[in-house]
């Protein structure tokens, strides 16, 4: 066996909201909402699952489980059989609510498996990144779980590309989780193959200047979180979510869509205008949103040896 029974490692992975309004597929933050897996080497053939925490009741326990897909999956391009599965997961990112759930799955599977295979293997930042978006199909959500921060994420001939920025301090993000859900690749069905150069060039402009509000001038929010290329179109298939989008704004908060939704980011320029968000849903909101003040995760994703004594692999 290429690693010992009894072999085990712990990984925390951080949430996502991917787009950040105008960012199509391009821009991701990752959020102080955390995932947790403990997985331990066993006799190959075996195959243990525990799950707690959100969508457990969801979620298979065999190999078609998606961690467990995606060490299979890191096992397999590095070349070395893969050991017997003891895992323990504490999901705590919710399902289907546009906070990058199936992101923190995969990258979950490939930081275990880069944990399990230390010292046998290198699974490496660009390694880890193209076997993400290779299971996941897009960078944007898996490059802020594994690296923290804000993320440009980018494909080109030698692959998978990403860049992280330290956003300012002053950004204080809160989601707002309804109870309803949203499949992603309902939502990305609904979108037009072809946009006007319009159209094009706005988004563009928006995403520009978000980097810029999002690392130096937060009072841009409002403007830079504009978009014209995904959230009308999908307005239709989460009314719920663009309601409270379209009255977030007119009220000058920087609301965008989560991700694929049905969730909404409010990126606030600071403490007060967060509590501000939440009193008004609170207050007028027509459906019950469950609201997560958080923090931007700057670290990523970690894995770490169990053994005794032993320091973060990543």
């Amino acid at each position: 066996m290429t690693v010992a029974v009894g072999r085990a490692v712990t990984v925390r992975v951080p949430a996502t909201s991917a787009n950040l309004g105008p960012g199509f597929d391009t821009l991701g933050l990752a959020l102080s909402v955390y995932d947790e897996l403990e997985v331990e080497a066993l006799e190959p053939g075996l195959l243990e699952i525990e799950v707690d925490g959100a969508g457990a009741d969801q979620v298979p326990r065999d190999a078609s489980h998606l961690v467990v897909r995606a060490i299979a999956y890191a096992f397999a391009d590095a070349g070395l059989p893969m050991p017997g599965l003891r895992l323990r997961a504490r999901n705590v990112i919710p399902h289907g609510r546009g906070m990058g759930s199936s992101g923190a799955a995969v990258v979950s599977g490939l930081l275990a498996a880069k944990g399990l295979l230390e010292g046998e293997a290198d699974l490496d930042a660009d390694t880890l990144l193209r076997l993400a978006t290779e299971l996941e199909g897009h960078p944007d959500n898996v490059a802020p779980a594994l690296f923290g921060g804000l993320t440009i994420a980018w494909v080109d001939e030698n692959g998978p590309q990403h860049k992280k920025l330290l956003v300012h301090r002053g950004v204080s993000p809160i989601v707002f989780v309804p109870e309803f859900t949203m499949s992603t690749s309902v939502a990305r069905g609904l979108q037009p193959d072809q946009f006007s150069r319009a159209d094009a060039v706005f988004n563009v402009s928006r995403s520009a200047l978000l980097i810029a509000a999002l690392t130096q001038s937060p009072e841009l929010l409002m403007a830079a979180t504009e978009d014209k290329l995904h959230q009308s179109y999908r307005a239709a298939a989460m009314p719920e979510t663009d309601r409270l989008v379209q009255a977030l704004r007119r009220e000058g908060f920087a609301a965008v869509v989560s991700g694929a939704g049905p969730s909404v980011l409010v990126l606030a320029d600071g403490p007060g205008r967060r509590l501000e968000a939440a009193q008004l849903v609170a207050s007028h909101a027509d459906t019950p949103w469950e609201a997560l003040m958080l923090a931007v995760d700057f670290k990523g994703g970690t894995v770490r040896d169990n053994a005794e004594g032993a320091t973060s692999l990543t």
